[in-house]
């Protein structure tokens, strides 16, 4: 009997040796790695120029999945990482895919922070609005009323407008789709890794075995129907007006697209103009002898 041989496409951007993924059936995390690699593909990437850092949870790891230099780093510290390796390699694009809990609960300093400095690097935050690999608790994005583990009544707390805080942080690129918007992720991706700076990108992804389950959102298809029906897209809107209700419109588009000097800019002019001043010192003294 002839043997079988069953390829992707994309092989060549996939580490095979560690597939098939731990993804559960109706996760949208296998789209998101999908455009990403199709994104790449389409820039022809050069993936030798590539760090593609995660940090804990579930989507942490594809960057292992992924064909290129990777980090999968302790929880909430991917930009930390990131950010250091673009400062000592900035001639290779650092993209970061991480959660919404690793990015913005622990990690949610570092967020503001490598915003604020427009560390060049792309940011790809998987929303599933909870803690999907430890239980499907409460997270920064959960939506009030909303039913998990630790919210057995719903949520009272109220949720980061994700697109808000990136955009009020200092994000030069602001993005926000479902994994039912596959092409425009794709054009987004591509935008977001051809930016100087931090561009941020906000995906809405079903996560039907816990928080599905727990809010009665149906099944994987079902829940992939709600994005598609709840989804408006709009261009350039506010993105104070973005925030995310359960049985609400959820906003999606690009919200910021902008360009400001990055911190490795300043950082290397700073560099020079000192490294010129010692020099010149350096003479005065030596003429001085």
């Amino acid at each position: 009997m002839a043997e079988v041989s069953i390829s992707h496409p994309l092989d060549d951007y996939l580490r095979k040796g560690v597939l098939p993924h731990i993804w559960c059936a109706g996760c949208g995390y296998g789209v998101i790695l999908n455009c990403f690699i199709r994104a790449l593909h389409e820039l022809e990437f050069n993936l030798n120029d590539l760090v593609v850092v995660s940090g804990i949870g579930c989507i942490g790891r594809i960057s292992g999945y992924i064909n290129a230099d990777g980090f999968h780093t302790t929880h909430g510290r991917a930009l930390a990482f990131a950010t250091g390796v673009k400062l000592a390699r900035p001639h290779l694009k650092v993209a970061v895919i991480s959660g919404d809990g690793d990015l913005f609960a622990i990690g949610g300093n570092h967020f503001i922070h490598a915003a604020r400095r427009n560390i060049d690097v792309t940011v790809i935050c998987a929303n599933n609005f909870i803690y999907g690999m430890t239980g499907g608790q409460l997270g920064p994005t959960t939506p009030l009323s909303a039913y998990t583990p630790t919210t057995p009544y719903g949520s009272i707390e109220h949720p980061f407008n994700l697109v808000y805080l990136a955009a009020g942080s200092g994000a030069v690129y602001v993005a926000r789709w479902t994994v039912f918007h596959v092409r425009e992720l794709i054009t987004s991706m591509k935008k977001a890794l051809q930016r100087k700076g931090l561009s941020f990108i906000e995906v809405i992804t079903p996560c039907p075995t816990l928080f599905g389950r727990y809010n009665r959102l149906g099944s994987a298809v079902e829940i992939l129907d709600w994005l598609k029906v709840s989804s408006v897209t709009r261009y350039h809107s506010n993105p104070a007006e973005a925030e995310i209700t359960l049985g609400g419109k959820i906003i999606v588009g690009e919200f910021v697209d902008t360009e400001k000097v990055t911190y490795s800019e300043f950082l290397r002019k700073m560099t020079e103009e000192v490294q010129q001043r010692l020099e010149k010192e350096e003479r005065r003294t030596l003429a001085s002898l």
